[in-house]
């Protein structure tokens, strides 16, 4: 069965930086578009940024020009380096990928990781 393993959350101070990574492993011929999100509490999830198979990357408006996406297709691991963090940054963050788990799979479908905390204080 697929997983994906979010890590590199914590806590950190506004300003500051991190870097979350995501590793797919399991039955996987190819992934396809993968995405960070986030859920801050009581909020609806909110897309933080995306990046296709062939890097094709998409933010929200409200990382633009301080996260950046990129991933590892060899080691099928996604990542979010996160700068000059803010409060309202404060969330779990998902990341998802779109999965064909062998070359006779018609259709992708998208698994989420389990998630990882991210908080900024002031």
């Amino acid at each position: 069965q697929v997983q994906l393993v979010e890590s590199g959350g914590g806590l950190v101070q506004a300003g500051g930086s991190l870097r979350l990574s995501c590793a797919a492993s399991g039955p996987i011929f190819t992934i396809n578009t993968m995405r960070w999100y986030r859920q801050a509490p009581a909020k609806q999830p909110e897309l933080v940024a995306a990046i296709t198979q062939d890097s094709t990357i998409t933010y929200g408006e409200a990382v633009k020009g301080r996260f950046t996406i990129s991933r590892d297709n060899a080691k099928n691991t996604l990542y979010l380096q996160m700068n000059s963090l803010k409060p309202e940054d404060t969330a779990i963050y998902y990341c998802t990928a779109d999965i064909r788990e062998s070359p006779s799979s018609t259709y992708a479908y998208t698994k989420w990781g389990q998630g990882t905390q991210v908080t900024v204080s002031s």
